[in-house]
């Protein structure tokens, strides 16, 4: 049995050294569970009791010579894989590199961070809220009663009867009536949803700002100061603005509000159509029953409420003659920003 397992460590180191074959086809055709030095190990007990030990310390040593000289092998192929792929992957890293993309805000994030920013500055919070409303906050809490003849303007995307995608972001200022007390100073900007049709000045989906003030002997004066300075930072410091009434059911008195031409200084040009005057938002005094609604007493507290379209201020800031280039992702139009 000695010359058996001499023999099998002289045929396994030099088929180790000259062989092409795997390594690990070696490994198992000697050292597997069916393998030539496992099978020659299988029977060793019909050795003597003395010849036991000494075939065993010999089989013992042929084994670790045989890892032994695989793990040297092992080694050696992966150093030489690792050299290749040095070779083959080798990177010049004084070549120019390739040029990646990089983006900028969308003009309609941009007008959005500057009406934040004139707001901030006034002493607004920011507030946000669900854009899928119940149909309470975004109507019925506004002085907006199922049935109301206003609803038609304001058609939106329903879910269910009383879940809908909301027309407005009212809703939030009505959440945040119904859980804080007044002094309130918010904006809520934010997606809104109604059930146009796609067209230059008209979309399902499109972005609005909204702005609430709630305190004791809250006049429409303030309003009209705080539109004014709004439209001065926004538009330019020659800026004038002027009030025509409206109706707005969450409001009382309304009026939409108009800016002063920004291109021609309101003296009439094909960009205001020949009039002077822009009209910008909509605005007016917190109606007293959307007060109450919202748990706060009209007979101690008094506010206003404004809302613009972002899209209509991106517009008009960028001269963009037709809305649905904000949202077709044109790379050559958004690069222009």
């Amino acid at each position: 049995m000695r010359e058996i397992l001499e023999k099998i460590r002289s045929e396994a180191l030099r088929a180790l050294s000259e062989s092409d074959a795997q390594i690990e086809d070696l490994r198992i055709k000697y050292l597997g569970k069916k393998g030539e030095l496992t099978a020659v190990l299988r029977g060793m007990g019909a050795l003597s009791s003395e010849e036991r030990p000494v075939i065993g310390q010999l089989a013992n040593e042929v084994r670790a010579s045989i890892e032994k000289k695989i793990e040297e092998l092992s080694q050696f192929a992966k150093k030489k894989e690792l050299e290749q792929r040095l070779i083959s992957e080798k990177l010049d890293v004084t070549l120019p590199g390739t040029k990646v993309p990089v983006g900028h805000p969308h003009p309609l994030s941009l007008v959005q961070k500057q009406l934040e920013d004139i707001f901030l500055g006034m002493g607004y919070t920011i507030v946000d809220g669900p854009e899928v409303e119940y149909d309470y906050y975004n109507f019925q809490a506004l002085n907006i009663p199922k049935d109301h003849p206003a609803r038609d303007t304001q058609d939106t995307f329903y879910i269910t009867e009383n879940i809908l995608l909301r027309s407005q972001t009212s809703p939030v200022q009505a959440r945040v009536m119904e859980k804080t007390q007044p002094p309130i100073r918010i904006i809520s900007p934010g997606r809104v949803y109604r059930s146009d049709a796609v067209d230059a000045t008209h979309s399902p989906l499109f972005h609005q700002l909204e702005g609430l003030v709630i305190d004791k002997n809250v006049t429409m004066g303030d309003l009209k100061g705080t539109l004014e300075l709004f439209a001065k930072r926004m538009f330019g410091e020659d800026t004038r603005i002027r009030f025509r009434p409206h109706h707005f059911p969450f409001t009382e008195p309304s009026a939409e509000v108009d800016v002063s031409c920004f291109m021609c200084g309101g003296e009439g040009c094909r960009f205001c159509k020949n009039e002077g005057w822009i009209e910008i938002l909509g605005a007016g005094m917190v109606h007293p029953n959307v007060l109450r609604n919202c748990s706060i007493d009209p007979e101690v507290y008094s506010g206003f409420a404004f809302g613009l379209g972002i899209e209509r201020i991106a517009v008009l800031k960028y001269h963009i003659d037709d809305m649905r280039l904000l949202y077709e992702n044109d790379i050559r139009f958004l690069n222009q920003f």
